[in-house]
């Protein structure tokens, strides 16, 4: 008998300098982060749509920490954010790698598509750190905005407000582009 456990997972909003985020959260770590869509009801929905089952909570501990250095990140871009802990169930062991390499480059720096695979060891897979950073289901906490394509080309973002939202956090953050 394969008897499966789902997590209890839960849910909160928060508002920034970029607008309302939401955050899915649980007993293993933060399971999501979504970014400002165009209203809240569609921030809302994209997280939701990730994690059905979460229901909405008052963030505490650990969860309320991590929002504040989350806050004060995209506010002023300053902050660590290394001490939040990620759940990482379903996560490719390539991308754990990557996003766990990521998480070392600090604000006001930025990486390449192509550095980052060579830093986990895979110096052909730019394309796939692209595929892993297009999944990241934790903007900010692993900073995909941070990584840019070859020649100082922008490369992509897929969080809300695309390109727009990635150069206002890069801004913030003081991160000087070639």
């Amino acid at each position: 008998m394969n008897l499966t456990i789902e997590k209890v997972l839960s849910h909160t909003l928060f508002e920034t300098a970029l607008g309302t985020c939401a955050l899915a959260y649980g007993p293993s770590g933060i399971a999501g982060l979504q970014l400002p869509e165009a209203d809240l009801d569609e921030t809302v929905s994209r997280l939701l749509m990730r994690f059905p089952r979460a229901r909405q909570q008052v963030p505490q501990g650990q969860v309320a920490e991590a929002i504040s250095a989350i806050t004060t990140l995209m506010a002023t871009g300053r902050g660590d954010l290394a001490f939040i802990n990620l759940d990482m169930t379903g996560i490719a062991p390539f991308a754990q790698a990557v996003y766990a390499r990521l998480r070392q480059v600090k604000p006001g720096f930025v990486t390449t598509y192509g550095e980052l695979a060579n830093e986990v060891g895979d110096p052909g897979a730019a394309r796939a750190v692209g595929i892993a950073m297009a999944k990241n289901p934790f903007p900010i906490i692993v900073p995909c905005h941070r990584v840019m394509a070859a020649e100082g080309k922008s490369g992509g973002f897929s969080g809300g407000g695309g390109l727009i939202t990635k150069f206002k956090l890069l801004q913030i953050e003081g991160a000087m582009l070639i």
